[in-house]
């Protein structure tokens, strides 16, 4: 399918979104915008092309179901502006959601994964009202738990004395390997890594100094929308009992918890991405509760 680029402002800055609109034909069934997470932009995430491997494009397979699909690049990532000499942390994030959901011009039905997951609750609850529904990937509440922030806060002060991290072929190859080796194939993994590093050899640090020492950023009780909260079964980043903590807090009884079946990190490149499809596409054209007493 085609996409249509959108660039916009926030302030001075330049943002880069991409869109897929629904098939042609089909029923309009909601607007998804996703957010990406630290280590890459949203085009290689969320529009990612492999031959041989069908519905590879998450934004592809939605789009083809009646969804208006968008993606963002966060400020300090891929195509949107790079310039400012900050390290584009979780907040600065949830204003990049901001300025794109006033540009598409409709609530929509918000995902994100890992850090882009902490910028969509932040946005969330502060404004609710822009959200239709929430779903929360590799999401991390206070960080209890996490094997994968401990090893990361080893590495704080660096992360902190800069405002970017350099990866490379190694470091994303590191994403499938460090919690649980076999759970994505080495096609996907190599093409996930050549369209990351075709944008960027750097990263902000951010995300991982506000994962690392500044948790909980959200608050659970503020988050008033429907809510799904995705945890990968092998995921290190995402602390099993730090989640249901937060999940518990949630008020709307519309909620759902998920563990995914031979899923770690980066739930779309995994063997069993059609999983998180089947539970996304689930929630997200849920109808609402007809009776809640």
């Amino acid at each position: 399918m085609n996409g249509v680029e959108h660039w916009i402002r926030k302030g001075d800055i330049k943002l880069f979104l991409w869109r897929k609109a629904p098939a042609a034909g089909s029923a309009h069934r909601g607007t998804i915008l996703f957010v990406h997470g630290s280590s890459m932009a949203s085009q290689p995430t969320f529009d990612l092309q492999v031959p041989g491997r069908p519905h590879s494009s998450v934004m592809d397979w939605f789009a083809e179901r009646g969804f208006d699909t968008w993606c963002l690049d966060n400020e300090g990532y891929g195509r949107s502006d790079k310039a400012r000499p900050i390290n584009f942390d979780i907040a600065n994030g949830a204003e990049d959601i901001a300025a794109a959901v006033q540009h598409i011009g409709k609530d929509v039905l918000l995902y994100g994964i890992s850090s882009g997951a902490l910028k969509a609750a932040l946005y969330a609850q502060r404004h609710p009202e822009r959200v239709a529904r929430l779903a929360l990937d590799a999401f991390v509440w206070t960080g209890d738990g996490s094997p994968t922030l401990a090893e990361r806060r080893k590495k704080l002060p660096e992360f902190q004395a800069k405002n970017r991290r350099p990866i490379d072929r190694a470091f994303v190859r590191s994403i499938f390997a460090r919690d649980h080796p076999g759970t994505a194939d080495e096609a996907t993994v190599e093409a996930f890594a050549s369209a990351i590093l075709a944008l960027d050899d750097s990263v902000p640090t951010g995300t991982y100094v506000d994962m690392c020492s500044k948790l909980p950023l959200v608050d659970p009780a503020k988050l008033p929308m429907p809510t799904l909260v995705l945890r990968g079964q092998y995921d290190g980043i995402a602390g099993f009992d730090d989640l249901i903590e937060f999940f518990k807090r949630l008020p709307n009884p519309d909620k759902q918890f998920t563990v995914m079946a031979g899923i770690s990190h980066a739930s779309f490149q995994q063997k069993n991405y059609l999983t998180v499809y089947h539970l996304l596409h689930a929630f997200f054209s849920q109808p609402e509760p007809v009776y809640l007493g």
